[in-house]
């Protein structure tokens, strides 16, 4: 972790994130599984952060919820714009239908059909455009401007951030003297809200961002020291593709300064991880929300401590998929 300016809790707001999205978002549970820690070297006592039992079957509600209540009412009427790989664009679509507002959802081609049929059945518009993730930001960009619609950007905002970081608020809560907690890494805002709230309470808790070979725009600007374009491949874990944007403002400096440790899964650990949970606890989770199990499961993190929490992302996926990755 690198020592540059400090980052207080009070900078994203995640105290006032949690009395904001509450009643929108639910304080989801945790797990012990002693099945996952057999397999650890060590043994120790590791923890589920359940963000797969999310309202909208994961964690990104949490921002969204944040972000679009901080608009004023000439906003809201005008409605919201955002672009997602699924997820995010699920919870978009969700607290807008709450909230009475119109959401645009941008989408690449290769979007997960079950998080498509999601933001539609909410309510929202679908925008299927791109063969890229980036091509589909540059699609929601323009209707941006087209319509004069707010933004509700996935990763790369303090309210989003500051929502996100509501989980690590709750895990502190949840689960005495944490050790080490392992978070799923994209673009940077569920890891950099729940560092800045780990780090603003408890100092000394290691943060370990998991990456997927296949995404891993975060972990190879990080080498490159600056934001950079990565080339998108296919992986089960569509949750964590696209970039980070070459102007990104705050996740990459949050990332570069917060988190202690970097480590990257592959497709095959993915679907371990994904067969783990259903035969062990019984537990649909998606492949990016199984990338800190299949961390520990694949030996990809040393000397974890006595008590490990993992947060389990999300759990959106197509049924077919699912099934054919199982079986």
């Amino acid at each position: 972790m690198s020592a540059t300016r400090p980052r207080r809790l009070e900078e994203y707001g995640v105290e006032a994130a949690r009395e904001a999205i509450r009643g929108v978002a639910v304080s989801t549970p945790v797990l012990e599984s002693p099945q996952l820690a057999e397999r650890v070297p060590g043994t120790p006592t590791i923890f589920l952060k359940l963000e797969n039992l999310q309202v909208t079957g994961s964690f990104k509600v949490r921002g969204a919820a944040n972000k679009i209540l901080s608009l004023t009412d000439e906003q809201q009427v005008k409605g919201v714009v955002a672009c997602s790989s699924g997820n995010h664009g699920k919870a978009v679509a969700y607290v807008a239908a709450r909230l009475g507002i119109p959401a645009t959802v941008c989408v690449p081609e290769w979007v997960d059909p079950a998080k498509l049929e999601a933001i539609r059945q909410f309510g929202s518009e679908a925008v299927v455009y791109g063969r890229t993730y980036d091509e589909a930001v540059a699609r929601s960009e323009e209707i941006q401007s087209e319509r004069s619609l707010v933004p509700v950007h996935p990763f790369d905002d303090p309210h989003v951030i500051g929502g996100q970081g509501t989980i690590g608020l709750e895990l502190l809560e949840q689960v005495q003297s944490l050790d080490t907690v392992l978070v799923p890494l994209s673009g940077g805002g569920l890891i950099a809200g729940i560092a800045v709230a780990l780090r603003s309470h408890r100092p000394g808790i290691r943060v370990v961002g998991v990456s997927v070979e296949n995404a891993q725009v975060m972990f190879a600007s990080l080498h490159a020291g600056r934001p950079i374009d990565h080339p998108e491949e296919e992986t089960i874990a569509s949750a964590l593709s696209g970039g980070i944007g070459l102007d990104n403002r705050h996740t990459f400096e949050l990332v570069r300064d917060y988190v202690d440790e970097h480590v990257l899964v592959d497709e095959d650990s993915l679907k371990e991880a994904m067969r783990f949970t259903v035969k062990e606890h019984h537990m649909i989770v998606e492949g990016g929300g199984a990338a800190g199990i299949a961390a520990l499961l694949a030996g990809k993190v040393a000397e974890c401590g006595e008590r490990v929490a993992v947060v389990v992302s999300g759990g959106n996926i197509d049924l077919d998929l699912l099934m054919r990755t199982i079986s």
